[in-house]
């Protein structure tokens, strides 16, 4: 057996590398017991590398090919065009060709063949490649096929292939071609077919594309398909398209496109028994291969063919359950603000923290609800909480709850404990005690400040141990019931302002304004303090000069031999000793705190600088805090007109001293958990060292991708096999390029809820209203707080906003972001600073463009594109 080609039965599943994915993926399609797969062979990757090791031109090119950045579109144009040229005009070797002839001697050399390129780095699990390399159809004789073989292996270095490599991380020196030869079929019919529906992500819906002739016409996109949707042996959706042109295989070889006649182009591709048996071979394939699979096929005399099978890589991982019951997840990330992928370290301290059943899936969070949904008692807690962190995910969880048989419900269940926001007699005793927000805040300063002193004594497992119990302290004050009550009763005078007022006074959400400059909002005091750190330097041009250029993390030292520099270095200190502990995505323990990078706080104290007077922190909050009060004493004003006026004034003023009590201490368990972990990670850290100095790991940040248990026995045993690391950190960059869903079933269904909404503009892009007011500006779509440059008057339009990012909200008008509800982190800060936002907005980042003028509706809950 020759190394330089291959039949499809011959090959192993241990040969990637020598006949590419789609190659690999043909072996092992035609050895499935009664799947037809056209006959055929590889040209390996050993006879392409044969080709190409004698020609230096090519390896000097592909040196500066490497040298070259995505952006540099013109250079890697030209450099690519000069490889394929290269490539076309060198001579096949000759053994190559004659182990190409004497397998075409075997098949028929007078049959037509379809010539396509195998990439070793395509069709993977974690990148398609799909589209990036060359197909030829119909070619006829042993010439016309070996001069195909070199347009394939050329079609390795068009300029798509390159720039998706680069994208990718793939380096172009290690990507070998290898071509599949392949006995021409012409179908009838030809399309696709995916065991999982790629729209909802259904593991359980199978959808097949058809249309008439060979399937290149719908790969390329030149016409419609019939879609028919197949669900557990049933045909549940069919639509029929009209279909104009086909492509055919011409006699003397190469395609044609051709009309279809008028009468035939609205007919069924497929009959019904076809459709069934087509879902039936799609099972059977991705059974074989153990995940769902987008498969190539086409009908002729009768017969369905598979010319090729590969994984779905688009698809959401389902989370993990240990039975074969309905389970139904909703996003941590969502409720959280932060729906980026957690590193294995982060998942498991997250998971120690929460009593909520959680399940893990492309490197996020998910909460199993499906208990709560079952009986009607917690369904409803459940609901309502969802209407105020995510209206989209409540109307997905109704979505399924409408379905009726989905979840198995419980017999209503009069004894389910009464919610903690019933319980009024907690409720009266914090009334009246305006004191107990401070009574909380300081006790769990205390707490934090003799963990630090505790923890220093710690190392080897003794400090897993302690840091396990520390936990339990941690969760002690995350879940104090008298520490919920007062947000809880906040939030719902909150809700029960807004309700009221518009009832009484057609005052839409007042409580929005009355909720502005709140005492003991730790979240919205970061961002006022950062501007009275600009302040400190706003004197000092040699500072502010200094600082404009700093690339290091080093740059707090040379502070000090500038003017103004020990006084600056104190500011940036003490604003650190306060909120060091916070960043973007903060609740995964592993991401970079500011007290670790202090200059991911250049950039936005030099706005402040630039785009604020004097003291205008102070100010600000002044202003805001007028505004409330003004607006606090015209509704009670307003109310006392009214017939039965008096109880209805005395009423809402006692509900308006809750919010202005009660609300601004909503943010602050998440700052003491923040907290907390930051003290776990610097200890965690310091052991990391002892095991990078043990050679166990590379580098102190590999730990970032084990969990605290595995840390644990690492610390332990000293001992570890590092490719665990290696391969999470590719797992890692996979889940990155997910985008997880708000709610998704066992079947792997993604549910998408919708906001129901009359009378709006014809273009509006819609969202939730969280706070009022109709703002316009220049958008700016920032992905990373990194990359902020903002200036006076802009609006923020990101996927989501956690408390790392409040710094920001000094210096924009609006907000719009893709995630969050009425009451998570972004909605209350843009309340408290008066900023109007809609949030929730499915694609924001995409929908809207860096630059564009916009209207934000913040009452409305709309954006307009101006």
């Amino acid at each position: 057996m020759s190394s330089l080609v291959l039949g499809f039965q011959e090959m192993e599943k241990t040969q990637l590398l020598v006949v590419g994915g789609k190659g690999l993926h043909l072996g092992e399609l035609s050895k499935i017991q009664g799947i037809q797969v056209p006959e055929g062979f590889c040209v390996t990757t050993v006879g392409y590398q044969r080709a190409i090791e004698q020609i230096e031109t090519y390896h000097a090119l592909l040196d500066r090919l490497t040298m070259l950045k995505v952006e540099d579109r013109d250079q890697i144009g030209e450099i690519s065009r000069k490889i394929r040229q290269i490539i076309m005009e060198v001579e096949i070797p000759s053994d190559v060709v004659k182990a190409v002839t004497h397998y075409l001697s075997q098949f028929g050399e007078e049959h037509a063949y379809a010539v396509r390129s195998s990439a070793t780095a395509e069709d993977l699990p974690h990148a398609s490649f799909a589209g990036q390399q060359d197909t030829y159809l119909n070619i006829v004789g042993v010439d016309s096929i070996l001069q195909h073989i070199s347009k394939c292996w050329a079609s390795l270095f068009t300029d798509r292939a390159v720039i998706y490599r680069m994208q990718n991380g793939f380096d172009h020196s290690q990507v070998y071609l290898s071509v599949i030869v392949q006995r021409m079929v012409f179908p009838q019919v030809s399309g696709i077919l995916f065991t999982a529906d790629p729209i909802t992500s259904n593991r359980k819906l199978l959808s097949i594309d058809a249309s008439f002739g060979l399937g290149e016409a719908l790969v390329s996109g030149l016409v419609s398909a019939d879609c028919y949707k197949v669900q557990e042996g049933q045909i549940v959706d069919k639509r029929i398209a009209t279909k104009k042109l086909a492509i055919y295989g011409r006699k003397e070889g190469g395609t044609e496109t051709k009309q279809i006649d008028p009468d035939q182009q609205k007919t069924q591709t497929l009959t019904e028994q076809q459709i069934l048996q087509l879902a039936s071979i799609g099972r059977q394939i991705e059974a074989y291969f153990g995940c769902p699979q987008d498969i190539e096929w086409c009908l002729a005399d009768d017969t369905f063919y598979i010319v090729q099978s590969r994984p779905i890589t688009t698809l959401y991982p389902i989370p993990e359950a240990n039975d074969q019951e309905n389970h139904v997840y909703v996003s941590v990330g969502h409720q959280q603000m932060m729906t980026d992928p957690m590193k294995p370290l982060g998942l498991s301290f997250f998971l120690l923290t929460t009593p909520a059943p959680m399940r893990k899936a492309g490197g996020r969070l998910f909460v199993d609800v499906t208990h709560q949904l079952a009986s009607p008692v917690s369904r409803n807690i459940l609901l309502n909480a969802m209407g105020q962190h995510d209206p989209l995910m409540k109307d997905a969880l109704m979505n399924i709850i409408g379905r009726g048989d989905y979840i198995k419900s419980l017999p209503n269940d009069n004894k389910a404990p009464s919610p903690t926001r019933g319980n009024t007699d907690m409720l009266a005793q914090i009334e009246n005690n305006p004191s107990i927000v401070s009574d909380l805040i300081k006790r769990s300063q205390t707490s934090i400040e003799e963990l630090k002193q505790n923890i220093q004594t710690k190392t080897g497992i003794d400090l897993f141990d302690f840091i396990l119990e520390d936990i339990q302290e941690l969760k002690k004050i995350l879940f104090d019931p008298q520490s919920s009550a007062v947000f809880m009763a906040a939030m719902d005078a909150s809700s029960w302002i807004n309700e009221k007022m518009n009832k009484w006074l057609g005052e839409k959400n007042a409580a929005d304004t009355l909720s502005q400059s709140v005492p003991n909002n730790i979240t919205s005091e970061m961002g006022l303090a950062l501007m009275e750190v600009a302040d400190v330097i706003r004197p000092y041009p040699e500072v502010i000069s200094y600082l404009q250029h700093v690339k290091d993390d080093n740059f707090l030292d040379e502070l000090v031999t500038f003017e103004g520099g020990q006084e600056t270095q104190d500011a940036i200190y003490a604003y650190l000793h306060k909120y060091g502990m916070r960043c973007a995505g903060e609740i995964d323990i592993t991401r970079t705190r500011w007290s670790e990078k202090p200059i991911t706080l250049v950039p936005l104290i030099i706005g402040n600088i630039k785009n604020f007077e004097p003291n205008a922190g102070n100010w600000k909050f002044e202003q805001g805090r007028q505004e409330a009060l003004e607006k606090e004493q015209e509704l009670l004003d307003r109310l006392k007109q009214l017939p039965d006026g008096e109880q209805q004034a005395k009423e809402t003023k006692r509900m308006i001293d809750l919010i202005r009590n009660f609300i601004g201490y909503r943010e602050y368990p998440k700052y003491g958990m923040v907290h907390r972990y930051f003290v776990y990670k610097q200890a965690l850290l310091k052991e990391a060292e002892q095991l990078v100095q043990a050679s166990i790991i590379h580098e102190r940040e590999d730990i970032y991708y084990l969990t605290f248990e595995e840390l644990h026995e690492v610390v332990r045993t000293n001992e570890f096999d590092y490719q665990i690391i290696s391969k999470r950190k590719d797992d890692y960059k996979f889940f990155e390029k997910l985008t997880p869903p708000r709610v998704i079933t066992s079947d792997g269904e993604i549910i998408a809820g919708e906001y129901k909404r009359e009378n709006l503009p014809a273009k509006a892009i819609v969202g939730l209203p969280v706070s009022s007011g109709v703002i316009e500006g220049r958008a700016r779509v920032i992905l990373n707080m990194e990359d902020a440059d903002l200036e006076d008057g802009d609006i923020l339009v990101t996927s989501f906003t956690d408390p790392g990012w409040t710094p920001l909200f000094v210096s924009i008008k609006g907000l719009v972001t893709e995630v969050g509800g009425l009451m998570t982190h972004g909605a209350v800060i843009a309340r408290e600073y008066g900023l109007p936002a809609v949030v929730g907005v499915e694609n924001a980042t995409k929908l809207i463009k860096d630059g564009q003028r916009i209207r934000v509706h913040g009452t409305e809950g709309y954006i307009e594109i101006l």
